[in-house]
Formats: structure tokens, sequence, C-alpha cells
């Protein structure tokens, strides 16, 4: 591979597989805070031991999540030296901040792991949201760092030289509210259908097996899909948002996404397909009229900027229309499986889930976390040939030192490792500890 991209791609696993558990590390803290609330309106300790059980969860996917953030903030600045310098003057405040926030999160963690049962109900509850506050923090924090990337402000460069540094202004950048707001509650609904997703898996298995286990898993299901449903809308809104924000601040990111080559009025939204660079359309696609014009600020008549518009090499890859339409995709499909279990349990009256159904439920939460990953890869490769929008080009950025294959080839064996090894660590635990005991009574 060329040395640009070996050093993207080294960094692209890294926080492709570091998100997958920082999303849940966000997410599943506000699903034990919901069944800690539930127990305590409802003493039903069904949901005392859901808390207990994802708990467990989240203890184990920490493990993960710290080293592998520590990787990418070593990569950062051994990778992308030319970035860092720039990000160290104008841009240093959300990881002084976000240190605090891990500090929050660890601390209370600690509390509600091991004092769980020996403090009242109401710490309970404070402690698992200082847990959450602090998990959202962080993630906020970071990614307000790409947040930045797309939406430079707080300084300007002077003959080679950062000058005028303002680093609140650069904290909060125009992209800053809309990517944060993103950033919760895409984690917030990942979570919630990894949960529910499990659920349906487990009542498949013990549908004929026990009553007990089948009904705890039930309730398991309906919480993952009613929190699920509730923030995948909340995600589409600010979708919808994030959307008018590149309308306004990167034109060509938008026209990519949608495969637009000619700068038009009225223009259409592209479903589907694939983008052609050689017939400048998209092929195979089903175009919803005047679309993207109402989609990017809420009016049919709006002019949308086409790639044409702008500089061949200011074009970012035109695969993005795919990983766009993936997002939006699953998106759709994981509001319209939310609407579906709510009117199945709660309008039609019925107690139990149809097989088929479960199994659709069951791979809600996979494809949820696969459209947060489509959805990363979006906002940073649609930001190419840009590591800082404008202002400076990846190329310009990336370190000089050389022979980055070999180190690619390990981290990708340390991820393989790592994540074979969280997955049989979770399986042992909970086969060691199934909820059955614990429905019991039996578990010490």
């Amino acid at each position: 591979m060329d040395h640009l991209v070996t050093a993207r791609s080294m960094f692209g696993i890294t926080m492709a597989f570091h998100i997958i558990f920082a999303t849940l590390g966000v997410g599943i803290p506000l699903m034990i805070l919901c069944s800690e609330l539930l127990y305590q309106k409802t003493k039903d300790n069904d949901y005392a031991i859901m808390a207990k059980r994802w708990t467990k969860t989240i203890a184990v996917l920490l493990g993960i999540a710290i080293p592998t953030g520590t990787i990418a903030a070593v990569q950062l600045s051994l990778l992308w030296p030319g970035f860092m310098e720039v990000i160290g003057r104008v841009m240093s405040l959300p990881f002084q901040i976000e240190v605090y926030a891990f500090f929050v999160e660890a601390l209370f963690m600690s509390i509600y792991v091991y004092a769980a049962d020996r403090i009242s109900p109401i710490m309970r509850i404070v402690s698992i949201t200082l847990v959450l506050i602090g998990a959202l923090g962080s993630a906020v924090l970071i990614t307000n760092v790409h947040a930045f990337e797309g939406t430079p402000a707080g300084f300007r460069i002077e003959n080679g030289k950062i000058v005028d540094v303002d680093p609140w202004a650069a904290f909060f950048n125009p992209s800053f509210a809309v990517t944060a707001g993103h950033v919760a509650v895409s984690a917030f609904m990942t979570g919630a259908f990894v949960i529910a997703s499990v659920a349906a898996i487990k009542m498949i298995r013990s549908r004929k097996k026990s009553e007990a286990v089948y009904k705890f898993h039930h309730k398991a299901l309906i919480l993952g899909l009613v929190v699920g449903g509730i923030f995948s809308i909340a995600t589409a809104l600010n979708g919808h948002a994030s959307a008018q924000g590149l309308y306004d601040y990167q034109p060509e990111k938008l026209a990519a996404a949608e495969g637009l080559f000619e700068t038009q009025d009225h223009a259409p939204l592209a479903v589907g397909g694939y983008t052609s660079e050689k017939e400048q359309k998209v092929k195979w696609a089903f175009e919803i009229p005047w679309g993207l014009s109402f989609l990017s600020d809420n009016r049919f008549d709006t002019v949308v900027l086409g790639l044409n518009d702008f500089p061949r090499e200011y074009w970012p890859p035109l695969f993005v229309h795919t990983l766009f339409n993936g997002m939006v995709g699953i998106g759709s499909l994981l509001i319209l499986l939310s609407i579906v279990g709510f009117a199945w349990y709660k309008i039609l009256k019925k107690r139990l889930f149809p097989r088929w159904l479960l199994w659709i439920f069951g791979v809600a939460g996979p494809l949820s976390m696969l459209s947060v990953e489509f959805g990363w890869v979006f906002a940073c490769t649609g930001r190419q040939p840009w590591v800082i929008y404008r202002i400076m080009k990846t190329a310009e950025a990336v370190t000089t030192s050389s022979d980055l294959h070999l180190l690619f080839a390990f981290f990708l064996a340390v991820y393989l490792i790592m994540g074979i090894a969280v997955v049989l660590v979770l399986l042992y635990y909970f086969k060691r500890h199934p909820v059955s005991k614990e429905l019991e009574g039996q578990v010490e």
C-alpha cells in the first residue's frame, strides 16, 4: 500500500475497533439507568437483575475501550504530527477536559460495581447517572475534534504560522452541537438495540425451556425496542440537521454523498445504486424528486452545488454515496422495527413474538453498530483530501516515518486477538452465571 494509505488504514482500523466499545460504553449505561429506574418504580426484581448483568458486560467492554482509546491517542501523535501541531495549539481543550470526564466515569463505575448493594437506591441511580455523563462527555469531547476538522474555527494561518488563536471559538465550532448530538443519540440507539438483539436471541432459545427466563428477556426486549425506537427517530432528525450542515459548510461532501455532478435546483435524492464518475450519475438508483434540495435547506427550489463546480482534486471518494445510503437505510429499518415491535405488543396486544420476528430483532443490534461504522467512515472519508477542511491536506499531516506496513499487520493481529478475547470472556461469564439461577435467587 501507499504510505499515506497505510497510515490512514492503520488509524482507521484502530478507530473502527475502538468505536464499537466506545459506543456501547455510552449506550449500555443508559439501559442500566433505565432498568434501575424501572426497578425502583415497579419493585420488579427482573429489572434489578438486568442492571446487574449489564453492568458486568460494560465492565468487560471498558477493559477493551480504555487500551484501544490509548492506542488511538498515541497513533494521532505518531502518524499525524502535522495535524497534532495545529491541534496542540488550537484545539487542546477537548483532550484536557476529557481526562476529567473519564475520571468521573471510572470513579462512579467503581462505586456502582463494588458498592451497589451497600448504598441507597438514590445513590445507585446517582452513580450510574454519573457513569453515563462521564462516558457521554468523553465521547462528545473527543468527537468534537472531528467536528473541528470539518468546520475549523478559532484561528488563522498567516505566512505559514498559526495566529489569532481562540480555543473556545475552536471548541464551539459551527458543527459542535450537531456532531455532539449525533454521537449521543446514535450511541443510545445502538446500546438499546444491542440489548434488544441479545434478548431476542435468548427468547428463541428459552421459549420452550423456562417461562421465567422467557419473561425476563421479553421485558429486556421491550425496553430495548422502546429506547432504541426513541433514539433511532432522534438520530434521523439529527441526521437531517447534519446534512444541512454539509450543505452550509462542506458542499462537495454533500454532492459526493448523493452523486450530484451538476449544480441544480429541485435536485433529486438518489437512493441506492452506485456513483459512476465516467457517466457522471448514480446508476441503478431510485430518485426522490426534489428530495436533495429539501434535505439541504427545507425548500424544494434550493440550489445544490454539484461536484463539477469544484476542482477534481477536492472531490471526496465517490463510494461515500454507498456508505451514506447504508447508514440511512439501516437507520430507517431500525425505526420500522421499533414501530412493528411496539404495534405487535401494545396495539395488537400479542404476548408472544413470532420466531421470524425475533430473528429480525436479533440482527438489529449488529446492524445498528454497522450503521455507526458506516457513519464514521463516511464522515472521515467524505472530508478527504483534507485533514482540516480547506486548511491542511491529509498528505501534509502524515508522518515521514517509513515501514508502517509491519506495524499495520501487528495492530491488525492485536485487535483480532482482543476481539476474540472479549467475546470468549463474556460467553464464559454468562455461561457460568445463567440468568435462570439469578431468577431463582441462587446466586451469591
